[in-house]
C-alpha cells in the first residue's frame, strides 16, 4: 500500500499553499479590468456565466482557477478575445516560471496603472465620447501632453490647442 505523495501537487507548487499562482491572479486582474471598463458588477457578470458573485470575486483575486470552458464564457461575455486574458507581463511570466507565489506587482516598484480607478474611469467616460472624431482629438491631445510633461521636460505646455478645439 503506498502513501499519499506530500509536498508538491501537479504544477510543482505546495499541496497547501495559501497564495494563489501568479497566473491565476493576472487571469482574475484581466477578467476585474475588462468587467470594470464595461461597468459591469460582479453580480451581473455571475447571471450571465450562472455563477454567484462570490465565485466571480474568487476568479478576480486568483483565489479559484478558470477553466478553459470558463475562459471562453467569459471572453464572450465580456466581448474580448480569449487573448485579451493572457497579456501578461515579463514579471508575472517569470514567477509564474519559476514557481513563485508571490504576486508580480509585489517585486515592481510602480503600481500597475491599469488597477487604478482613475485609469478605468477615464477609459469609461472617452469611450461614452460618441463622436469618434471627437474621441480621436482628445486622444491625440491627450498623447501630447503626456509627451510634454513627461519627467525632464521643463514646460507643461507649450503648444497650440486651436487643433483640438471640440
Amino acid at each position: 500500500m503506498s502513501t499519499p505523495k506530500r509536498g508538491r501537487g501537479a504544477a510543482g507548487r505546495p499541496l497547501h499553499s495559501e497564495a494563489p499562482n501568479p497566473v491565476d491572479i493576472h487571469v482574475g486582474a484581466r477578467v476585474r479590468l475588462r468587467r470594470t471598463l464595461l461597468g459591469m458588477s460582479q453580480e451581473k457578470l455571475g447571471d450571465a456565466l450562472r455563477l454567484t458573485f462570490q465565485q466571480v470575486q474568487k476568479y478576480e483575486r486568483g483565489a479559484n482557477r478558470i477553466s478553459a470552458s470558463r475562459l471562453f464564457d467569459l471572453s464572450r461575455v465580456l466581448d474580448v478575445p480569449v487573448s485579451f486574458f493572457d497579456d501578461m507581463s515579463e514579471a508575472t511570466t517569470a514567477a509564474a516560471a519559476t514557481d513563485d507565489v508571490c504576486t508580480a506587482s509585489a517585486d515592481s516598484s510602480e503600481p500597475d496603472p491599469m488597477a487604478k480607478r482613475e485609469t478605468l474611469e477615464l477609459v469609461r467616460a472617452y469611450y461614452r465620447i460618441n463622436d469618434p472624431s471627437v474621441r480621436k482629438r482628445l486622444f491625440e491631445m491627450t498623447k501630447v501632453l503626456g509627451r510634454s510633461s513627461s519627467p525632464g521636460s521643463r514646460t507643461f505646455w507649450r503648444g497650440n490647442l486651436t487643433g483640438f478645439a471640440i
